[in-house]
């Protein structure tokens, strides 16, 4: 039986994963105003200020846009993705570190840490960013 802390952090996993496929993938403007607060605070050096600033972006990028989550945390009432753009007008996908709060059953405030998603040749690693193989 899980404890009322998972319980919730189970709820706001899905919140943050429903948001995002309805915004990203869906392009669902008026499904995602409700799932994302009015007073949204935006930490992201990439995103305009607010709510709007983020649906506004986000009207402006190709219809090809996707996001995927491969990792997902959460504790309290943060959240935390590990997930990918891709098809988003730019040469290589941008690789996600996406942080959120959740505050009444809403997306609250955002900070991100963007990466152009790495071929095999350009990663010192050698391994993939993003899931078990390189971006084609």
């Amino acid at each position: 039986m899980s404890s009322p802390e998972e319980n919730k952090a189970e709820q706001n996993k899905a919140l943050v994963l429903h948001a995002f496929d309805l915004l990203f993938n869906q392009r669902d403007y008026r499904a995602a105003e409700r799932l994302w607060s009015e007073g949204y605070i935006q930490h992201s050096a990439h995103i305009p200020p607010g709510r709007q600033g983020l649906f506004d972006l986000v009207r402006s990028l190709p219809d090809t846009l996707r996001y995927e989550h491969q990792l997902i945390l959460a504790e309290g009432d943060h959240v935390m993705l590990h997930g990918r753009f891709s098809g988003n007008g730019s040469p290589a996908a941008m690789v996600a570190a996406d942080v959120l709060r959740i505050e009444n059953g809403r997306l609250a405030e955002h900070w991100d840490v963007l990466q152009d998603e790495a071929t095999r040749s350009e990663s010192a690693s050698g391994l993939p960013m993003f899931g078990d193989h390189f971006p084609a």
